[in-house]
């Protein structure tokens, strides 16, 4: 069957018949190529029935999907032609793993964050609308989405569009950690309709007793049907809200689905589609472990299993091990995560310290507030969330946390680069946005027993924020010797030599220990400085390095612009400093996907591209 599709719309010329065999060939599909690459795959094998029917009653590229986060368009992308893509799937210079505009006119509107589809399809919707275009607009979005504040804000404003616009909500029951709050039992009665299912069959068999006029009266009931199920069923939350609702209807029945998605297109006004999937269906380890299987590594098919395992700490890992023993001795502490506890190494925490552990969905503004009124009460929560994500809370961060000072720690993980999920995922911003607040403290470990101490320093620190970001992978274990005391706002000398210093951000450090080993190579006095705090900025020790030293050469996996080397030539300058300060950064733009490795090198980023930077600077 997948042989036939070759672009969009080749799925209508398949026999309807054959549905379920191109259903079952496009898991065994996914389930091999992901096999291989790694990416998501538990999502994608939820919803390929789905996607099929929306393929079928939809006129690609015309008619628009917006995909909500976009890592479960797989299917998508297969019926839209792009087999061979996958391949290279998440790749550099390969397909990517979310939609993307440019990479094909079906990928209507590109996303990787979750929360987003309702206001960016009422967007197309009111555009269509405007300029007296006509093609449909449907925004796919996750039960887990819902629990994200923007998405109400969209269904409210969604309300008053008076044309056709389609929302399929995509119940499976989970976000990446299993669905929590208000919205979750909401959904969990929806599926079931218990109140509905049992009204309708009491009152059936109460007028089948009744002589003459029940035989009748059942007949009208069954014509009223749709009535009588939005008087009862608990979907009158959309309704409430102005939104007609459909379902639920079961994600696996092909043919409804398809007569839903149909009877939705004619209906002026916002519609609301509730399909029930499963995550990971077709394919067991993934339908018994659904979180694990959300993005995952090449693993063996047969057995489930990762095929590249990591023998050592992540720093993640560190994080969650340390904040455990932290909360041992101190009953304020709390830890909060944004739909992300196995992500960010809370899972322990949880089982250890299940009523001081909040997962506040996806919702980073609210986990950010969340974490500031619990501060402002005495308690001292730890927010652990990815670079990316936290760019959410950044009106919260200043306004509800660093304004009042207050005492609570990010744990910022994903910062830095990241890789295969690309330009949405790279942590790359942080140490900007960050380090632009006032009375925000942000640290960065050198490996990860330096992790370790941030963190117990972070909790004795009293005065105001901390953020402590660290990257994805493996935690550096250089120096363990080198091991100094965190002093506020104080960087550590690691050598001391003269001419040329080297400062380096966090887990740059493997890279500076590399560099400085090249240059010792080729006649040059290096000195080597662990930063430490990227604010406060140590300026004495700056002041320091130019009584002796011609150069400094900052380097840090961040943007340019608002980098904290920028902020070190800034003061250098100010303080007519005879010294030469470089700073080494990521340039000033969206990283795509790949492998980190492979994107240093693409970016000139590794050791041996900054050794040739620096060498240039100084035969200069």
């Amino acid at each position: 069957m997948l042989e036939q599709i070759k672009k969009e719309n080749d799925i209508k010329k398949i026999n309807p018949e054959a549905y379920e065999e191109l259903a079952e060939e496009i898991r065994e599909f996914l389930i091999n190529k992901i096999s291989k690459t790694g990416g998501h795959l538990a999502s994608n094998l939820g919803i390929v029935e789905m996607t099929m029917a929306l393929h079928l009653c939809l006129d690609l590229p015309k008619d628009k999907i917006i995909w909500d986060v976009g890592h479960q368009s797989y299917t998508h992308k297969i019926l839209t032609g792009r087999q061979p893509g996958f391949d290279e799937l998440r790749s550099y210079g390969g397909m990517s793993g979310f939609p993307k505009p440019g990479e094909s006119p079906c990928d209507t509107f590109g996303t990787g964050h979750s929360s987003t589809a309702i206001s960016a399809g009422l967007g197309y919707a009111r555009a269509r609308d405007i300029q007296g275009e006509d093609y449909s607009v449907f925004s796919v979005i996750g039960d887990g989405a819902l629990t994200g504040g923007m998405a109400y804000e969209a269904l409210n404003n969604a309300a008053q569009i008076k044309k056709n616009f389609v929302i399929i909500l995509n119940d499976n029951h989970m976000s990446i950690s299993e669905n929590v709050g208000g919205i979750s039992t909401y959904l969990t009665r929806l599926r079931s309709a218990d109140i509905y299912n049992d009204l309708k069959s009491n009152v059936l068999t109460t007028l089948e007793q009744v002589p003459v006029v029940g035989e009748s009266m059942i007949r009208q009931i069954k014509k009223a049907k749709n009535s009588l199920k939005q008087l009862v069923i608990p979907g009158m939350f959309f309704e409430d809200m102005g939104i007609t609702y459909l379902g639920p209807v079961s994600g696996y029945n092909m043919e409804r689905m398809i007569k839903t998605f149909q009877e939705a297109k004619k209906i002026q006004g916002p519609v609301l589609v509730h399909v029930i999937t499963q995550k990971g269906r077709g394919y067991e380890p993934a339908c018994k472990e659904p979180g694990r299987f959300h993005g995952i590594g090449p693993f063996d098919i047969e057995t489930g299993t990762c095929t590249k395992k990591q023998n050592c700490d992540s720093y993640t890992d560190v994080f969650g091990k340390v904040i455990c023993d932290i909360a041992k001795s101190n009953d304020k502490v709390i830890a909060i995560t944004a739909a992300m506890e196995d992500g960010t190494g809370l899972k322990t925490f949880h089982e250890y310290y299940p009523e001081r552990f909040f997962d506040v969905g996806i919702a980073e503004e609210h986990g950010v507030t969340f974490a500031a009124g619990l501060a402002s009460a005495g308690m001292r929560p730890v927010f652990a969330v990815y670079s990316s994500f936290l760019q959410r809370g950044y009106d919260q961060l200043i306004h509800d946390v660093a304004l009042q000072n207050l005492p609570v720690v990010f744990a910022v993980d994903r910062a830095g680069l990241v890789g295969n999920d690309g330009e949405t995922h790279q942590g790359i911003f942080d140490l900007s946005y960050l380090s632009s607040i006032p009375n925000m403290s942000v640290l960065s470990p050198k490996n990860k027993w330096e992790l370790a101490d941030m963190l117990r320093f972070a909790f004795s620190y009293k005065e105001g924020p901390v953020a402590i970001r660290y990257p994805r992978g493996r935690a550096g274990t250089a120096l363990k010797e080198q091991r100094e005391p965190i002093e506020y706002g104080k960087s550590e000398w690691i050598y001391k030599e003269e001419k040329i210093t080297i400062m380096s951000v966090g887990h740059m450090f493997d890279e500076a220990l590399e560099i400085r080993e090249s240059l010792k190579t080729q006649g040059e006095p290096i000195s080597l400085i662990n930063a430490r705090f990227i604010a406060p900025m140590d300026t004495q020790i700056i002041a320091e390095i130019a009584k002796n030293h011609d150069y400094l050469f900052t380097i840090e996996e961040n943007v340019k612009s608002g980098s904290f080397g920028e902020k070190v030539a800034a003061f250098a300058k100010i303080q007519d400093l005879e010294l030469k300060v470089i700073p080494l950064t990521l340039p000033d733009d969206y990283v795509e996907h790949g492998d980190v490795n492979i994107l240093r090198e693409k970016l000139k980023f590794n050791s041996e591209s900054l050794t040739t930077k620096i060498r240039k600077v100084i035969d200069k």
